[in-house]
Formats: C-alpha cells, structure tokens, sequence
C-alpha cells in the first residue's frame, strides 16, 4: 500500500516538472533576451529585430538554422548549450508557431556547441546571403 502511494505521489508531480521546465526556459529568455528583444519578443525594429513570426521560415534551411545559433548576441549569452538550444526552441516555437515547416525539429544542445565555435564575424553579410528581411538580427 505504501509503494502505491509513493507510486502516484511521482505520477502526479510529472506535470509540474514540465512546467517547472518551462518556467525555467522563459525565465533563462527573460534572462539573456529580454534586455533587447523584450519580454513578448517584439524587439524595437529597425536596431533590435523582432522574433516573432520571422524565425521559423529560416530555420528551414540548414543556412538559416546555423544563422539563428551563431547571431552574436546568441553566440555570446552566458548560458550553457542545452540551456542555449532549449530557449532557442521556446522561441522557434513560442513566438514562430505559424512559420515553423511542417518537418521542423528542435535545434539539439550538439548543434549549439557546435556552432558556438564558429565566430559570426560579419551578422550583416550572411543575413544579406540568405535574402533575409532586413530587420532579423
């Protein structure tokens, strides 16, 4: 009898891990993108691009996809990979839902370290090389 308590004591805080998860990945947003993208996201185009509804189109080429995780300001946040690619997913998703391909996979915390290596020297050059609107940074 003991065990089935203990049993669905677990089983009934799974839900609140997921959005203690959660939580924890818009907090680490708040955190590394609020100061320049704003709480919902918005930015202040044309210096600080949006990241609503313009993403998702992107990391539809395997160009884009890198682009998204080798921008400075992504490259540079003071989080770790997997902290990294979880709050890239939760914009891919939170905020380009509409824009995501129908085959979208979240970006893997591998992908990120990988890309982290490779300096973005010219953010301006690529964006222009991917025929990107002007106002994603």
């Amino acid at each position: 009898m003991m065990r089935l308590g203990w049993r669905l004591a677990v089983l009934a805080a799974l839900p609140l891990c997921a959005v203690a998860a959660d939580d924890e990945i818009r907090a680490n947003y708040l955190f590394a993108c609020r100061g320049c993208h704003l709480a919902d996201g918005k930015g202040v185009p044309p210096e600080i691009p949006s990241l609503r509804n313009v993403l998702g189109q992107l990391v539809a080429t395997p160009e884009g996809r890198n682009y998204v995780m080798r921008v400075p300001g992504v490259l540079q946040a003071r989080l770790n990979n997997e902290q990294l690619a979880d709050v890239l997913n939760w914009i891919l998703t939170e905020f380009n839902a509409d824009t995501l391909p129908g085959d979208f996979r979240p970006l893997s915390e591998r992908e990120v370290a990988e890309a982290r290596k490779q300096i973005l020297a010219d953010p301006s050059k690529l964006r222009a090389s991917l025929k990107m609107d002007s106002t994603i940074e």
